[in-house]
């Protein structure tokens, strides 16, 4: 039986009563009363049962609660640190990926300047090697004119030279 409800009995039980005149007794049923209070004694641990259950249900859901409150705290903050993590990855892949292109213009340059180099070592091997060849054609020219035709007109080479530039 519910508590408030014997309590609202036990009410009805002392206003029902008589007033003894001159004081601020009354006269009450013993019968209803201690029948008021057995059923109190039985009802008051149950109630206290019932709270008792209730207070264990509270604890239990706000554990629950708190778990729930600490694994949310504890994947968030997970979270963080990976979002960090591959922050501090990106920017370090940046930076290396920065390295890689600067190192490339540098090489890069470097065979520019070497290509450079070999095709001019090259060019200038080529002229040394014509102006050899052009002095043995114009040689030849020169020895073919003085025996063969003793009278033709000799070709100024120096003409021939100017002719060519």
């Amino acid at each position: 039986m519910d508590i408030l409800h014997l309590v609202d009995r036990l009410e009805e039980l002392f206003n029902d009563s008589r007033p003894i005149w001159l004081t601020h007794s009354v006269i009450v049923d013993e019968d209803r009363m201690l029948d008021l209070i057995d059923q109190m004694r039985v009802a008051i641990p149950e109630e206290i049962k019932k709270a008792q259950q209730i207070i264990t249900q509270r604890d239990r859901i706000l554990a629950q609660a708190k778990e729930e409150a600490n694994r949310t705290v504890s994947l968030a903050r997970e979270k963080a640190e990976k979002q960090l993590e591959d922050d501090e990855l990106i920017l370090s892949a940046k930076a290396k990926a920065e390295q890689i292109v600067d190192q490339a213009h540098k090489d890069a340059a470097v065979t520019q300047r070497e290509a450079d180099k070999y095709i001019l070592e090259t060019l200038t091997n080529l002229e040394m090697h014509m102006d050899r060849l052009l002095n043995q054609v114009r040689n030849g020219i020169k020895t073919l004119q003085s025996d063969t035709y003793p009278i033709a007109p000799k070709l100024d080479t120096q003409d021939e030279d100017k002719d060519m530039s």
